[in-house]
């Protein structure tokens, strides 16, 4: 067993749990720990899928130690390892909505524009909080953030994510490996080259999913139609009701140019500035514009 954090902990029967999916590894369930000193409370079990290999088995383990690492309030948090019993189980604490695009389709139209900017106020806060550590994320889509009982949003996944080295120009060159292009930036897929820039663009499509509740990102689009057309300059066009000043800040993420792109620290600042006034949120984009 290993203890992130220093924390010991000892998980009780599973004897009940409240949800069970196939992720890319394993299944997710949920279910009681209990830690010294302190109440039951839920949690998130990643296991990994019978029959995995070593590189399998490190790079689920390489997921945890990535996670082990961080302590914010809107990154999954990390409660510990298990590695001496069968099935190797990752502990998270549990977010009771599950994944943000498939909660945002759950309850299409049902928040407030104020609530939306809220949970995009909270993903952007996480990321410039990994900027900072100089982590990329590399994957970060709406189904990669995870959504709790009072709507604070958490980046989690960071099984693509790598750290740069110390050089602010550094990138991280991949060497194959899936994209999801749909979420990625033109030079990523292009060059495969991965930096806080990129996961910028990412975040302004994660903007897009939010603002849409939800919605695929370039619909029924061939992923080689997506790489041409956005080659080409063509952005996604403002979701419905969409507050001109979010579609812009969209748009900025869309830069083709990442050096014009703005930071993870700037977009906190703008979201915070609009949230404590509303009424910058009343201009709708022209649907003659859209």
């Amino acid at each position: 067993m290993l203890e992130p954090n220093n924390k010991c902990f000892l998980i009780s029967a599973f004897s009940i749990f409240f949800f069970t999916f196939v992720g890319e590894f394993g299944e997710v369930c949920s279910g009681p720990i209990k830690l010294p000193g302190k109440r039951e409370f839920p949690v998130a079990i990643k296991t990994l899928k019978v029959g995995y290999t070593d590189k399998q088995r490190k790079d689920f383990l390489g997921e945890a130690s990535i996670m082990g690492q961080f302590d914010h309030p809107n990154i999954i948090h990390l409660e510990g390892v298990v590695t001496k019993s069968k099935p190797v189980m990752i502990v998270t604490e549990y977010m009771e909505n599950g994944s943000l695009d498939t909660f945002l389709k759950k309850n299409d139209g049902q928040f407030t524009v104020i609530q939306l900017v809220g949970m995009l106020r909270g993903i952007a806060s996480g990321m410039k909080y990994l900027s900072d550590m100089g982590y990329v994320h590399r994957d970060l889509a709406a189904r990669n953030i995870l959504i709790n009982s009072n709507l604070v949003c958490k980046v989690s996944d960071f099984g693509l994510s790598r750290v740069l080295e110390d050089d602010p120009e550094a990138a991280y060159t991949t060497r194959g490996g899936k994209i999801p292009i749909r979420w990625t930036a033109p030079e990523a897929i292009a060059f495969r080259k991965f930096t806080s820039a990129s996961d910028v663009w990412s975040y302004g499509i994660v903007m897009w999913e939010v603002m849409s509740y939800g919605e695929r990102p370039y619909w029924e689009m061939t992923n080689q139609d997506v790489i041409k057309a956005v080659e080409e300059g063509y952005r996604l066009p403002s979701p419905m009701d969409c507050p001109a000043a979010l579609y812009q800040l969209m748009l900025d993420c869309w830069q083709k140019d990442r050096n014009s792109r703005p930071k993870f620290e700037e977009i906190v600042s703008m979201l915070d500035k609009l949230i404590r006034n509303p009424s910058s949120l009343k201009t709708l984009v022209n649907s003659s514009n859209r």
